[in-house]
């Protein structure tokens, strides 16, 4: 949705792209995935590497043991040399070396050691994860053996590279918005932003400092700019902070339990509508009808109308459904 919003691409350019390697889905910051370009393939996985490890932790007390684990993702490498295979290939060409958790792990979540060993392997490009039918949209994966380059820089600078992309991805933002959107604590995210020549702006945000001119003197364009927009695109996801993008009389929303104010809600439990950078409407697709329905804070101009025809004809004729849900 983010891909055809922004630039028209289709969803077979996108799956082009990514069997390619040209984009990938990755885990990233705070160990969520992310379609990430190739030139930032390293600096993901570094980005994520952490959070792959955490696991671990509970994997301990239920007996698993360091050198299981690794024993066990020697086995997942040895396995994929062969290609590609799902997790149920996986599990059967490795054998023993993965196990059940019993019913302690399935309490704790953790049914098997195989998902440990996979995420541990992720995240250093050992291995990477392939739609089984190519498309981007789809859950449904099998794991090839990858070995990407690591990166050859600090964890230190790691996250000072993330900083600066952050910032000019969606600056002006504030330190706590950086500081959720990376994982980081208070200390580590001022330490990430530290060399970076940042510039503050009102309400205490900051971008960096050779778009601040440009900032400064931008003004809103006159004509009307439409988009729809899923409830997790980066605009609204990258800061988390869709009460900024709603002007203050347009504050209804749909939520779980009914009307709710959207002041009241963390994230957007609805898709989204654009108009030059401004939420000014809600929408969600109904793959029964194959229709988008519909509502908006203004008036339904022609715009809007063009927008949601040209969106709703992207859905049913290349993805079939459009789905939206919390975070």
């Amino acid at each position: 949705m983010t891909l055809f919003a922004r630039a028209g691409i289709s969803r077979e350019q996108a799956d082009a792209d990514v069997a390619a390697l040209a984009i990938h889905e990755l885990p990233s910051a705070r160990g969520c995935t992310y379609v990430i370009p190739a030139s930032d393939f390293a600096l993901a996985l570094r980005c994520g590497r952490d959070a792959a490890r955490i696991p671990l932790k509970l994997a301990a007390k239920l007996g698993v043991t360091p050198k299981e684990i690794d024993a066990l993702c020697d086995a997942v490498a040895t396995a994929l040399k062969k290609g590609p295979l799902d997790p149920d290939g996986i599990r059967e060409a490795t054998g023993s070396a993965s196990r059940n958790l019993g019913a302690e792990g399935v309490k704790k979540g953790m049914t098997t050691t195989l998902p440990l060993a996979l995420g541990l392997l992720q995240s250093t490009g050992v291995i990477r994860r392939v739609p089984v039918n190519g498309r981007l949209d789809q859950q449904r994966y099998k794991y090839a053996l990858w070995n990407l380059k690591p990166l050859k820089i600090s964890d230190a600078e790691v996250y000072v590279e993330l900083a600066r992309r952050y910032f000019r991805w969606i600056g002006p933002a504030s330190m706590s918005e950086f500081q959720w959107f990376s994982g980081l604590g208070v200390k580590a995210a001022k330490a990430a932003v530290e060399p970076l020549d940042l510039k503050a702006v009102e309400d205490e945000r900051f971008l960096l400092a050779e778009d601040f001119d440009a900032f400064r003197s931008f003004k809103a364009p006159k004509n009307p700019s439409v988009s729809l927009i899923a409830s997790i695109d980066a605009l609204i996801h990258h800061r988390r902070d869709h009460q900024s993008l709603i002007d203050s009389a347009d504050t209804a929303f749909a939520g779980d339990k009914g009307p709710a104010k959207s002041g009241g809600i963390a994230d957007l439990p609805n898709h989204a509508i654009i108009d030059r950078g401004r939420i000014v409407g809600a929408w969600e697709y109904d793959p029964g009808a194959e229709k988008i329905v519909y509502a908006t804070f203004t008036e339904k101009t022609k715009e809007i109308t063009a927008a949601v025809a040209r969106t709703e004809a992207f859905i049913r004729e290349q993805l079939g459904d459009a789905r939206s849900f919390s975070l």
